[in-house]
């Protein structure tokens, strides 16, 4: 059914969420051996924590950094950024901050808690590559500001135009798959429902049940590469 619909949709949109990423081998977060049930995420990953112990939060995100660097994207990053390329997909939202989706290959990703892939300078806003959080116990730009990981910290707003992009490929969408999402996170939660809402057919492919089952047209339970894989050979 998912491939039939994916083949007569205009405009399809992809939502991932963390169990994309934990088929790569990274750790997620809300699990029962995720990353927070482990540490409050308000003493690690906040503005907070940076400022009142930053010698812990740049530890934090250098593990973090670490552990990105020892995955790769697995075979359904790669089955979207194909069907993107064929026309399959209009663009991928992420709740992820791995880049593991640009380092498929797919090019229109929405990065809704920002990206590991940079670090900024919380006073000037100069960009650098995240190598630049590992050349300093502290790290520092030219202005004297300390340097930050590129993604959504704790206390911090998400990106407007990150909103604005997930909204109106939300809005337009005929066909809206969610993967690898427990939808516990808002806003993030929010897109999904307004697509539904603006008439798009819903699907949720994930292991456990998630927040928005109920809205769901179509539920898939599985691991995200092996029904990506599944479909793909249906699409072909």
């Amino acid at each position: 059914m998912l491939a039939k619909w994916l083949q007569d949709s205009q405009s399809t949109v992809v939502f991932t969420g963390a169990g994309m990423s934990t088929e790569a081998g990274l750790p997620d977060f809300r699990s029962k051996d995720g990353l927070w049930k482990k540490k409050d995420p308000r003493q690690l990953a906040s503005i907070d924590a940076m400022k009142r112990n930053p010698e812990e939060f740049y530890d934090f995100y250098r593990m973090r950094l670490h552990n990105l660097g020892l995955a790769d994207p697995h075979k359904g990053h790669k089955i979207l950024a194909q069907w993107e390329q064929r026309g399959l997909i209009k663009g991928i939202i992420t709740q992820n901050v791995d880049g593991l989706h640009h380092r498929a290959g797919s090019n229109n990703v929405v990065e809704l808690h920002g990206t590991l892939r940079e670090a900024v300078c919380i006073k000037c806003q100069k960009v650098y590559p995240s190598d630049k959080l590992l050349e300093e116990k502290i790290p520092q730009c030219d202005c004297q500001g300390k340097i930050k990981p590129g993604v959504i910290l704790f206390g911090e707003r998400l990106p407007v135009d990150a909103l604005e992009k997930a909204d109106t490929l939300s809005r337009e969408s005929k066909l809206f798959i969610v993967i690898g999402s427990s939808l516990e996170v808002s806003p993030a939660n929010y897109f999904p429902s307004l697509a539904r809402q603006m008439g798009a057919k819903l699907v949720i492919i994930n292991l456990e049940p998630t927040m928005l089952d109920y809205e769901a047209d179509l539920l898939i339970k599985g691991k995200a590469g092996e029904v990506l894989e599944q479909v793909e050979k249906l699409v072909k």
